[in-house]
């Protein structure tokens, strides 16, 4: 009896695919991605079919339960595996935390599962990994699931949980031409600049350079702020100078780490450096950048510095560690006492 009801759970998931998408990995930017992309598809399509899947139960049952309440009449099922998701939907958008998390879920699930379908229907099934992970990896799973004989691109993203929330993401996507055209219109919902990088692994490639340069230049401008109030400048009148000077940037005029810095914006700080780009996230994508730096034989001494101030900050402050990276003022703040 349980196997004929699987069997008809199956037919009955394989004859709504052609409507479905499912979202697998619901952090804190996959939920706002998911949101954005199942409501704009919802107001399209009301017969539209939504599917999510997370490691954390509690993490799918919150979302399903907060979209269902926005959005009365939407089609949800929550899923617990990547393989069901894969049943499921011909469109599966990934957003997991690490390279580790990718091929257990692709490796382990998705391509198995396209796999044991019918051509047909592997054929139709179009992959996206927004995840920032080893460029390695990525290719490897690229291959795999070309190999299944369905479709994928990398799409890593640049705009933080702000601009997750916002749909203005910007996508750095690697894979073919016609992968990315058809691609497209899919991320467009989640985000506003779409960028075409190059063949696999390219998107992943230029997210972590971008990183790279986040990374480090979160860290001087902790540096700059906590100099600037040892020389008895007040925060707001610091930022506006740098925020109108050759300084400059994203980490001084939107991810300012000092309390009342901004009076006109509200960064992770002003909430104890909750609800932004956690820490683990930037020393795990330091970490990427300083890999691959000695697979290519490039040289990174300040990026190599910054990943070890990253790395001490969660030895000694681990309550640091799911905070926004910003936190990094903080850490320095109380080293420099």
């Amino acid at each position: 009896m349980k196997a004929s009801l699987r069997c008809l759970q199956s037919v009955q998931r394989l004859a709504t695919r052609p409507k479905s998408t499912s979202f697998i990995g619901l952090g804190r930017m996959g939920s706002e991605m998911a949101y954005n992309l199942f409501s704009k598809q919802f107001a399209k399509r009301p017969d539209a079919h939504f599917v999510v899947c997370d490691a954390l139960p509690e993490a799918a049952s919150s979302f399903s339960q907060n979209f269902a309440a926005a959005f009365p009449g939407s089609n949800i099922e929550i899923v617990a595996t990547p393989e069901e998701a894969t049943l499921a939907s011909e469109w599966i958008v990934t957003m997991l935390p690490s390279s580790a998390q990718v091929q257990t879920v692709y490796g382990g699930g998705i391509i198995p599962t396209l796999r044991s379908l019918p051509a047909d229907l592997t054929q139709k099934t179009f992959c996206i990994d927004s995840t920032t992970l080893d460029v390695d990896v990525s290719r490897e799973v690229a291959k795999d699931v070309i190999a299944a004989g369905a479709s994928m691109v990398d799409a890593p993203v640049s705009g933080g949980v702000t601009g997750a929330k916002a749909g203005t993401l910007a996508f750095l996507v690697g894979g073919t031409e016609a992968s990315f055209q058809t691609a497209h219109p899919v991320l467009s919902l989640m985000g506003q600049r779409i960028v075409h990088c190059g063949p696999a692994g390219a998107g992943l490639g230029a997210k972590i350079c971008n990183n790279l340069i986040l990374g480090v230049q979160q860290i001087v401008v902790a540096e700059a702020m906590i100099l600037g109030g040892k020389l008895g400048l007040d925060p707001a009148v610091l930022s506006s100078v740098i925020g109108s000077s050759t300084g400059n940037c994203w980490s001084i005029s939107v991810n300012n780490p000092v309390q009342s810095a901004l009076p006109d914006k509200s960064p992770p700080c002003e909430r104890d450096y909750e609800g932004g780009f956690a820490t683990a996230l930037m020393e795990k994508d330091m970490g990427l950048a300083t890999d691959i730096a000695e697979k290519t034989e490039s040289s990174l001494p300040i990026g190599w510095a910054a990943r070890q101030v990253y790395s001490r900050m969660m030895e000694q402050q681990p309550e640091l560690s799911r905070k926004d990276f910003s936190s990094v003022y903080k850490f320095l703040v109380s080293a420099s006492k």
